[in-house]
C-alpha cells in the first residue's frame, strides 16, 4: 500500500458525501421481499420502495418454479452463451419474451444494465445518430458513451425538442437515426409519449428504442408494456427490459426486436459475449411468471387499483404528488433534509421508503418515492397513509387540523 494519498482521498470524498447528506446506506432485510419485510433489527415494516410491482419477488409460485429449474438445470453454467452456456430453458424464455412483447426475437443478458450497455456499439457508428431523452436511465447513457455515433439529447418527454434534434441529425447527413427513451421514467412515474415519438420517427425515417424496465408486466391492457399502453405495439424497433422488477424480481435483462438486430447482438454485443449465462433457475422462474401473467390480468388489475386508491388518498391528506397513473408515486417534499428526515420518521413508524434529492433529482425537487405493489392490501395502504399524515404533521409539512 504505497499510495496512501489514494486511500486518504477516497475517505475524504466519502466524508463529504456523509456531510452533504448524499451518502446512501444500505437497509438490511432479514426476510424475503414482499409487501411486508423484516428488518435486521427484527421489526416488521410495510415495504413501499421495491420494484416488486406484481408482488412476485417473494411469491411461492415463483420460488417453486425457480426450485424446479434449479433441480433440472443446476445452479450455473460456468460459461458464456456461445461456448456451452445455452440451455433449452434460455431459448424457451427468449421465445416466450418475444411472444409477450410482440417481437421477432430476444436476447438475454445477466442484467438490464448490460442490455442497454451492449445494444448501441454493435449497431451504430460515427455515421449514425442517437437521439436520447435527457432523463434516460444511467445504463442508456453509459451505453451511448460506448458508441461512436453522434449524440443528440432532447428535453424530457418534449416532442418539440425531439423534432428539433431529429432535424439537426437529418441536416448533419446522418445515415441512421434512433430515438431512445425510457418507457416510464422511474423518478417521476412519467409515461413516454410513444405514440407521438413513433409518428416523429416515421416522419424523419428514424428507428425507435424503449427501455421497459418499469413497464413490462403491468403497463397496457394486458401488461405487455408502454408500447401496448400507447397503442404502438409492433411499431417499436428495439425493446430492452428487466426480469428484476415486475417479472419476478431477481435479475437479468433482455433486448428484443427484429431478428437481424438480435442476431447481430449475439455476434457482437460485448456484455453478452463476455458474461456468464443468466442462471437457469432465474430463467425457469421467469418462464413461470410470463405464463401466469399471460393467462390473467388479475395482478396487473390489482396493482392499478392500489395505485389509483393511494394516489387519491395521499392528495386528500394534503401532500403534493407528481400527476399520473403509474405505480411510482413521487411525494414531493422539495427540501433534501426534510426528505431525509421524513423517510427516517416513516421507518420509525413502520414504513420502508426512500428519500431522493439532488443530484438524483433536480435541485429543489426532493421527494420520497412510493412504489405500489399488487401484493399490498388495502389495510396496509391505510396504515401507510396514516403514517404519512402523522409524519407530515410532525415535520410541519401538513398543517394540523
Amino acid at each position: 500500500m504505497s499510495d496512501q494519498a489514494f486511500y486518504s482521498g477516497l475517505q475524504a470524498k466519502l466524508e463529504t458525501l456523509r456531510n452533504d447528506g448524499l451518502f446512501k446506506p444500505e437497509r438490511v432485510i432479514a426476510s424475503r421481499q414482499g409487501a411486508e419485510v423484516v428488518a435486521q433489527d427484527g421489526r416488521t415494516l410495510i415495504n413501499m420502495c421495491a420494484n416488486n410491482y406484481l408482488g412476485l419477488s417473494g411469491d411461492e409460485q415463483t420460488s417453486t418454479a425457480a426450485a424446479a429449474a434449479l433441480e433440472k438445470y443446476g445452479y450455473g453454467l460456468s460459461s458464456v452463451r456461445f461456448i456451452c452456456g445455452t440451455q433449452t430453458v434460455h431459448k424457451e424464455l427468449e421465445q416466450k419474451l418475444s411472444e409477450f412483447l410482440g417481437t421477432e426475437d430476444t436476447i438475454l443478458y445477466a442484467a438490464a444494465f448490460d442490455a442497454n450497455g451492449g445494444v448501441f456499439e454493435p449497431l451504430f457508428d460515427e455515421n449514425d445518430a442517437i437521439i436520447s431523452d435527457a432523463l434516460n436511465h444511467a445504463s442508456i447513457i453509459d451505453g451511448v458513451r460506448l458508441c461512436k455515433a453522434a449524440r443528440y439529447r432532447y428535453a424530457n418527454n418534449d416532442m418539440a425538442d425531439l423534432e428539433k434534434q431529429l432535424i439537426a441529425a437529418t441536416e448533419a447527413g446522418k445515415r441512421h437515426k434512433i430515438i431512445v427513451t425510457d418507457g416510464v421514467f422511474s423518478m417521476d412515474g412519467t409515461i413516454a409519449q410513444l405514440d407521438k415519438i413513433v409518428e416523429l420517427a416515421e416522419k424523419y425515417g428514424a428507428l425507435t428504442m424503449i427501455d421497459e424496465s418499469h413497464a413490462s408486466g403491468f403497463m397496457g391492457k394486458t401488461g405487455r408494456g408502454t408500447h401496448e399502453h400507447c397503442g404502438v405495439m409492433g411499431r417499436i424497433d428495439i425493446i430492452t427490459g428487466t426480469l428484476g422488477k415486475a417479472l419476478g424480481g431477481a435479475m437479468g435483462g433482455f433486448t428484443s426486436g427484429r431478428k437481424e438486430v438480435i442476431e447481430t447482438l449475439r455476434q457482437k454485443s460485448r456484455p453478452y459475449l463476455f458474461s456468464n449465462t443468466l442462471a437457469p433457475m432465474i430463467a425457469g422462474a421467469s418462464l413461470s411468471v410470463l405464463d401466469r401473467i399471460s393467462k390473467s390480468t388479475e395482478l396487473r388489475d390489482r396493482l392499478h387499483e392500489n395505485t389509483a386508491y393511494f394516489r387519491k388518498e395521499i392528495e386528500r391528506i394534503g401532500f403534493t404528488i407528481k400527476p399520473g397513473t403509474h405505480p411510482v408515486v413521487p411525494v414531493m417534499l422539495f427540501d433534501a433534509p426534510i426528505a431525509q428526515k421524513f423517510a427516517a420518521r416513516m421507518f420509525e413508524l413502520g414504513v420502508l421508503l426512500s428519500g431522493f434529492f439532488y443530484p438524483v433529482v433536480p435541485m429543489g425537487q426532493a421527494r420520497v418515492r412510493v412504489q405500489l405493489s399488487a401484493a399490498h392490501t388495502r389495510e396496509q395502504l391505510d396504515t401507510v397513509l396514516k403514517a404519512f399524515e402523522q409524519a407530515g404533521k410532525e415535520l410541519g409539512i401538513l398543517k394540523n387540523q
